[in-house]
């Protein structure tokens, strides 16, 4: 069985589904409860998101600059800093889960990208 199954087309689809997400969920959501950096901080990460994604070199990018495995670490990256970010802005109840639920997303499609 292989385990990196995710495609890096199939990556650049979930790609651009989180940032999307990253940038209406907030709002969905009404996140914002233990503060209002914890709907902006995803917003602003949505955009970057789209942004990575347009610049990487998959097939449903734009301009082919960032090599696939830094856009992995990229992500990589993001999944860990929505894994501190609640303790860093003092996200409480939605807002903490929230971050730590994308966190663990980011993690898995990670994980099971498959290098070109």
């Amino acid at each position: 069985m292989k385990l990196r199954f995710i495609t890096p087309t199939l990556h650049g689809v979930a790609d651009y589904s989180a940032g999307l997400g990253l940038v209406v969920a907030p709002f969905l959501l009404n996140l914002g409860e233990s503060s209002a950096m914890a709907i902006w901080f995803s917003f602003f990460t949505g955009l970057a998101v789209f942004g990575a994604s347009l610049l990487t070199d998959y097939k449903l990018s734009l301009l082919k600059i960032i090599p696939f495995q830094g856009h992995l670490a990229i992500d990589l990256a993001v999944a860990v800093t929505f894994m501190i970010v609640p303790f860093v802005f003092g996200f409480t109840g939605i807002d903490a889960v929230y971050y730590w639920f994308n966190a663990t997303v980011v993690f898995l499609v990670v994980s099971l990208s498959a290098s070109k």
